[in-house]
Parts: C-alpha cells; sequence; structure tokens
C-alpha cells in the first residue's frame, strides 16, 4: 500500500480554498457587510429627517384594551422564547 496523495479533493470538500470561494461570491442577505451598511445609512436617513417624538406618540396604544392586548400578545411572544427561563 502507497502513500501517494492523490490529486482529487476528498469526498464533500470543495476543490478551491474557502478565501476563494469567497471572493467569487460575495456574502448576501442576513449578517451581510453590505446589508449592515444599508440598513446603517437608511436608520441615519431616518433619524437626520424625522420627528422621533411625533412617531413614538403615534405608536403609542389608542386605549386602555389596546394596551392590554398589546401586554398580553407581548407574554405570549416571551413564553416562547429560548431565553425565558434557561
Amino acid at each position: 500500500m502507497t502513500s501517494e496523495k492523490s490529486s482529487q479533493p476528498r469526498p464533500g470538500t470543495s476543490a478551491t480554498p474557502a478565501s476563494q470561494s469567497q471572493q467569487q461570491t460575495p456574502p448576501i442577505g442576513e449578517g451581510s457587510y453590505e446589508g449592515a451598511r444599508d440598513y446603517q445609512k437608511s436608520i441615519q436617513t431616518y433619524l437626520e429627517g424625522a420627528d422621533v417624538a411625533a412617531d413614538a406618540q403615534a405608536a403609542r396604544p389608542a386605549d386602555a384594551a389596546e394596551a392590554e392586548a398589546l401586554r398580553q400578545a407581548e407574554q405570549a411572544g416571551l413564553s416562547h422564547s429560548r431565553s425565558r427561563g434557561q
């Protein structure tokens, strides 16, 4: 039995190093640097021209019943959270 190394990649591996494949296909989508830059830029643009106090006032519940419904929805969402109680 000889210990010759084959020039063929092992099954399940890429023939190109990871750094080369990343250069060919830039990361897109959730977690990408470009997406983060675009998000930060849009937030900055919004904050420069927005009336944040008026937006906050408009987002408040209209009445006590709506406030209670929002509180219950929040509690329901938190009950499904992995971080709660672990």
